[in-house]
């Protein structure tokens, strides 16, 4: 056998071979179409065999897909608008059903995607108003989303991961009118804290006054006793004093009240035989 045809031979089958095979990566989902028709699309990642000139081979990307809507108004159950920035998650669930209602294109998927989770959306904020949307928490909406988009995803071939809004915006006219209802309503709180304090402070006030009150009338109270039982007490003394002997008492006392009277200027009209100046006069 001439060596060529020898050659020729191998590359022949070898290129037989390699048109028997195909892979499928990680990542990765494959559909097996015979003469245009699907056959398989179950394939595991790894090497498979097909017939050459037969089947034909369509790959299809299943890693997750993000799908970043454009920020879409929606009206709350008040009907005011508000501005909803959000993104969607998903990959390929089913990819025979992928191929066949939007032809394995990404971008119809997307745009089929996006008209679903917009319905939804439209539906679940239908149900609130903007305090619900602005104090509920995010997480309760996304799993409601999510929940809801899996079955019409799914009609799709899709599988959603996730649901986000990243932002929901006021418009300028909503924002501006919820902003004065906030204000208003916090200079109404305000205003509630400032009379409650003036009431709790002019309470403190007047205790305050009636303890001063109180604790002056005490103290006085105390300090006429102390000094009346002093002046009983004094009087007792210059009592007693005066018992034991009389006549140095008068004398002890005509001494104080001259030290008294002639302290400083002192100008007295009387009669010299008066018995104010006893002292002053001769005695044996």
């Amino acid at each position: 056998m001439n060596p060529n045809q020898i050659v020729l031979g191998m590359a022949s089958v070898f290129l037989v071979g390699m048109m028997s095979v195909f892979t499928v990566s990680e990542g990765e989902k494959a559909i097996k179409f015979q003469l245009g028709e699907i056959v398989k699309d179950d394939y595991a990642a790894g090497l498979h065999v097909k017939l050459p000139l037969i089947n034909n081979i369509k790959h299809f990307d299943a890693r997750i897909q993000t799908m970043d809507s454009k920020p879409e108004r929606f009206l709350t159950a008040e009907k005011k608008n508000v501005i909803v920035d959000s993104f969607v998650k998903w990959k390929i669930g089913d990819v025979k059903t992928f191929y066949t209602v939007v032809a394995g294109d990404t971008d119809q998927a997307n745009l089929r995607l996006d008209q679903i989770v917009k319905d939804l959306f439209r539906s679940e904020f239908g149900k609130r108003n903007i305090k619900q949307l602005v104090s509920t928490d995010r997480g309760e909406i996304r799993e409601l989303l999510i929940k809801n988009a899996k079955a019409p995803a799914a009609a799709l071939g899709m599988e959603i991961v996730d649901v986000q809004v990243m932002r929901i915006d006021l418009p300028e006219e909503v924002s501006t009118s919820v902003f004065r209802r906030m204000e208003a309503e916090r200079e109404r709180v305000a205003r509630e804290f400032r009379s409650e304090g003036a009431e709790a402070a002019e309470r403190i006030r007047a205790d305050a006054d009636r303890q001063r009150v109180v604790t002056l009338a005490n103290a006085y109270r105390d300090a006429e006793k102390l000094r009346g039982e002093g002046d009983a007490t004094a009087a007792d003394i210059y009592a007693k004093a005066y018992n034991q002997d009389s006549e140095f008492f008068t004398f002890y006392r005509s001494l104080n009240a001259y030290k008294k009277t002639f302290t400083g200027s002192s100008t007295l009209v009387l009669e010299p035989n008066s018995d104010f100046f006893q002292y002053f006069k001769n005695r044996k």
